[in-house]
């Protein structure tokens, strides 16, 4: 199994949760094409790469489907293409994607984030649109703020940029927008407590699933090689080997810097 993971998820705690995983860095176009093609029974994508370079093809996950590899997703960008291509064999899990799947999100941006590069471990330094709205809820649910506080507070995070969402610019953003000061400081004080993060919740969720539930082959599928797809793959042998390693993606990992969903 190979894991997709950057931001949401410490490598260290991927690898206590699935110890025989191998640990890849976020994915981008092509990286699961060339996971494909290796000797694995599943491949989990949780942390994808956009923006700044092309995110995760939609082809690559069925040519991996097509050889008979399952493929999970979960919490970010797994959690958009789970949803998107789940009636191709595509699994999901969480509440994110449930989310996606039922279409309640729909937009890109409500998982995105900005992070540091590998040699600081992908440490987020935004906040998700999707853990803001969460956490959100569970504060109205919890009664430390009231549930139109809560709502008002969900559309001032929307309206930021992604890369500016953070717990502490919503609580600012909310006091300049005449919010309760009292609800405003009794939700910093909670998020300080409980530090809720539902990106991180399901992958937990899914990786300690895939623990304990062996592999099962996805039906079958038949994928169309299409132009565009064979100058993916003639881009790849140019990039990296066919045989690649995860030490190969990693290597490639190093010259990448942007943001996440």
């Amino acid at each position: 199994m190979i894991v997709f993971v950057g931001p949401t998820l410490p490598a260290g705690e991927v690898a206590a949760l699935v110890p025989r995983a191998t640990i890849a860095p976020p994915a981008a176009v092509g990286d699961v094409l060339t996971a494909a093609g290796r000797r694995v029974r599943r491949i989990v994508l949780v942390d994808g790469y956009f923006e700044r370079m092309a995110a995760v093809w939609h082809k690559e996950i069925l040519i991996a489907l097509e050889r008979g590899i399952e493929v999970w997703g979960a919490a970010s960008m797994g959690a958009i293409r789970a949803a998107e291509l789940a009636r191709f064999g595509m699994r999901g899990v969480g509440a994110i994607y449930r989310g996606f799947a039922s279409g309640r999100l729909v937009a890109d941006d409500e998982v995105a984030v900005a992070h540091l590069p590998a040699a600081y471990d992908y440490r987020a330094t935004s906040d998700a649109l999707v853990n803001l709205r969460d956490g959100l809820a569970r504060a109205a649910s919890a009664r430390v703020i009231a549930a139109p506080t809560a709502g008002k507070l969900v559309e001032l995070a929307r309206a930021r940029f992604y890369r500016e969402r953070t717990w502490t610019q919503l609580v600012i953003d909310g006091a300049e927008a005449g919010l309760p000061r009292r609800e405003l400081d009794a939700l910093a004080a909670w998020h300080a407590r409980v530090r809720p993060d539902r990106k991180a919740a399901d992958a937990r969720t899914l990786l300690r699933k895939l623990a304990t539930v062996p592999p099962r082959r996805p039906r079958a599928i038949s994928v169309p090689r299409t132009w565009a797809l064979a100058q993916l793959v003639r881009w790849l042998d140019a990039q990296v080997a066919p045989a690649a390693t995860e030490a190969a993606i990693t290597r490639r990992d190093s010259r990448r810097r942007g943001v996440v969903r």
